[in-house]
């Protein structure tokens, strides 16, 4: 999938269509405080084998694109909905 550099979309803020500018987010570090890493510490620790049956052959072929626009007259970001795509490409 291609998407261009700069789009004209709508704008909250500003409440009408204006330039965007497109980013591509990466993955961040996930949080070591959250529940659900709290509880499978919790589980891993001691001698217990690993919480969940392993994936073997459910890998996915698409990954999720998360997609950031800034707006070229507020500056202020807004993050829609992620989406599936084997490629991406930002173009210019």
């Amino acid at each position: 999938m291609k998407k261009p550099r700069k789009i004209k979309r709508y704008c909250p803020s500003c409440k009408k269509h204006t330039s965007h500018e497109l980013h591509r987010l990466k993955k961040r570090k996930a949080g070591e405080l959250k529940q659900g890493q709290r509880r499978f510490r919790r589980i891993m620790r001691g001698y217990r084998g690993f919480p969940r049956p392993k994936p073997e052959g459910r890998e996915k072929t698409s990954r999720r694109i998360a997609l950031k626009y800034t707006c070229g007259t507020c500056k202020k970001s807004f993050q829609p909905a992620s989406q599936r795509s084997k490629k991406f490409e930002v173009g210019e």
